[in-house]
């Protein structure tokens, strides 16, 4: 049950109010679970288009992707609504997609892109957590193209992420993580705003408050391992959701409909403070990497150190 408390579910789809959209959208996604699988929008707006190197780096839940599935594949990427599709040919507005296309897609609601600061066998490596702690790294054509693919990805995820569900509440100590929606929000960008400034303050807090009272070192290990895991979803939270609050506070819709609007804001987000416009695609060689020895959790605070 706690495992299923951890998956993202996706509640039916929003019709747009054009009329231009079918009643019922394919989903994305290899399960029968229709809380695993993400709506596919076929009339979704393409935000950015171009050739990207693919590496798994963990499974969901952050659990290690195992070696033989973690070589480098190169795709064409269509970030199109809130959904990066993978696809093996060049982007085709007319060309409906297969079902190993819809495989490979990733949803990016409730999700953090950046720069692959800790991997350092290959250049320009952004790296993405999604909503469910999976973990993408992406090796783009050119320092400027990374940057971009950064700041595309963190500006929809930062205007069209809905509020998350509130925390399940039970008699459990196991730490489990909120439900995060992958329906498109319904509200304003003057009130997604205030949502995720409500929730940066609220997860501050939380984390303060979290590191105020770190375990004593004679229990057993796995309440330790119970208190690291939540220290590091509150750390990653809070910089989630402060990049979204910047990125909005400087016109997140704006910037996503107009690709040349310089954005000062962004760089809190590690991003380039500016969205360049997509430049032509030019096919990646790329070498098939072995194995990734580096653990893609950050370091967290020793629970010796009181912080406050």
């Amino acid at each position: 049950d706690d495992e299923e408390k951890k998956k993202s579910p996706s509640e039916g789809t929003d019709e747009k109010a054009n009329g231009t959209h079918p009643k019922t959208l394919s989903r994305i996604g290899s399960t029968t679970n229709p809380f695993l699988d993400i709506p596919h929008d076929p009339n979704a707006t393409v935000y950015k288009s171009g050739f990207l190197a693919r590496k798994i780096h963990a499974d969901m839940d952050g659990k290690k992707t195992p070696r033989g599935k973690r070589g480098w594949k190169t795709f064409y990427a269509v970030l199109k609504g809130t959904v990066l599709y993978l696809q093996k040919d060049e982007y085709k507005p007319e060309k409906a997609l297969s079902e190993e296309d819809l495989k490979n897609a990733v949803s990016v609601h409730h999700a953090l892109a950046s720069k692959a600061t800790d991997y350092e066998k290959k250049p320009n490596v952004l790296k993405l957590k999604t909503a469910d702690w999976r973990v993408l790294l992406f090796q783009a054509q050119s320092p400027e193209e990374m940057q971009g693919w950064i700041n595309k990805i963190n500006c929809v995820a930062a205007v069209f992420s809905a509020p998350p569900f509130p925390a399940a509440i039970g008699s459990q100590k196991k730490f489990s993580r909120p439900l995060l929606p992958a329906t498109t929000t319904k509200l304003s960008q003057e009130e997604q705003l205030k949502s995720h400034e409500s929730k940066l303050k609220q997860i501050t807090t939380e984390l303060a408050e979290h590191r105020s009272y770190p375990p004593d070192k004679k229990v057993k290990a796995k309440e330790i391992d119970e208190y690291k895991l939540k220290d590091h979803y509150l750390e990653f939270e809070k910089t989630r959701y402060d990049i979204y609050v910047s990125i909005l506070k400087e016109g997140g819709q704006e910037l996503l409909s107009n690709s040349e609007s310089e954005g000062a804001g962004l760089k809190k987000s590690h991003s380039s403070p500016s969205l360049n416009p997509d430049s032509s695609p030019v096919t990646a060689k790329i070498k098939r990497n072995v194995s990734e020895r580096k653990d893609h959790r950050p370091e967290t605070p020793s629970i010796k150190q009181k912080v406050t």
